[in-house]
């Protein structure tokens, strides 16, 4: 502790601990449920009782997803996803601030805590990733909804997680870095997420309301919105399953998932490594 290694070096010992890393991520996860009646059925059951809320309050209430073919798709798809980037970012907050002791009394490289815990919701992702895809099946069966076809591009999805998965790390090291230098920065996380979510996209269009904005502002808002990350992500997700011809449509898209993929994580990684020698200390 107090001592940061050179970076290969850094690299190498974090890549040894992978193992130790896939145990720590899929055992917090079976933790994090455990005492209660439902037990991990709770990792499925979270995320379809948040789209239910939106479902009947944004899409059926209000009707703010005017314009989409199938709002129930549209808005469960955004919030499951949503969901995995907004608890990737407050357990990468989280991971040094409240390991103090664990990090004080062992010696390994702290960049396996963010790890593991995106690990941990990446775990209980997996099984809600298939209810999401039986409810956008399901929608389609419903009166008003044209039919949701299976085709080929659903295996899309496995890529689009993917590059989520790489971007969500790299956030992780990035919050788990400012929040253990500026612990005053965890309060105000969650308003930055909700701003993100309405941003996004993940309940509605949000670049369809762009038009209501002056004009000067509407062109680089605009450009904001629609290819920021987290929106990126959510517009692969729902190409690969609502029928959208993902790659026909916008390739340029998959291109920036996966730059933004990188950028982030190899950015994060770095940010995180620069403290390595005041986690535990501060």
């Amino acid at each position: 502790m107090g001592v940061r290694p050179p970076l290969w070096t850094y690299i190498k010992d974090v890549a040894r601990r992978g193992p130790f890393i896939r145990v720590l991520g899929t055992s917090t996860a079976y933790a994090r449920n455990q005492n209660t009646y439902l037990g991990q059925l709770w990792a499925v059951l979270n995320p379809i009782l948040n789209a239910s809320v939106y479902v009947l309050i944004f899409g059926m209430l209000l009707n703010v997803s005017r314009g989409v073919d199938n709002t129930i798709a549209f808005i469960v798809i955004g919030v499951f996803l949503f969901r995995f980037v907004e608890q990737s970012v407050n357990g990468g907050a989280q991971s040094i601030a409240k390991r103090s002791n664990l990090i004080r009394s062992l010696h390994f490289p702290r960049a396996v805590l963010p790890l593991s815990n995106v690990m941990s919701h990446l775990t209980t992702l997996v099984p809600s990733l298939v209810v999401m895809c039986l409810i956008v099946l399901g929608s389609g069966l419903l009166p008003g909804y044209d039919p949701v076809p299976l085709t080929w591009e659903w295996l899309l999805l496995v890529p689009a997680v993917g590059l989520l998965w790489v971007f969500n790390m790299g956030i992780a090291f990035i919050m788990a870095r400012l929040v253990a230098i500026t612990p005053d920065l965890d309060n105000v996380i969650s308003f930055v997420l909700r701003l993100t979510m309405y941003a996004s996209g993940v309940i509605f269009p949000v670049v369809r309301y762009v038009n209501e904005l002056p004009q000067w502002m509407q062109g680089w808002t605009t450009t904001i919105l629609e290819y920021q990350p987290v929106a990126v992500y959510l517009y692969l997700a729902r190409a690969s399953l609502m029928n959208e011809d993902a790659f026909l449509q916008d390739p340029f898209k998959w291109w920036l998932g996966i730059i933004w993929a990188v950028v982030f994580f190899v950015a994060g990684f770095i940010i995180f490594w620069r403290g390595e020698e005041r986690y535990g200390r501060d």
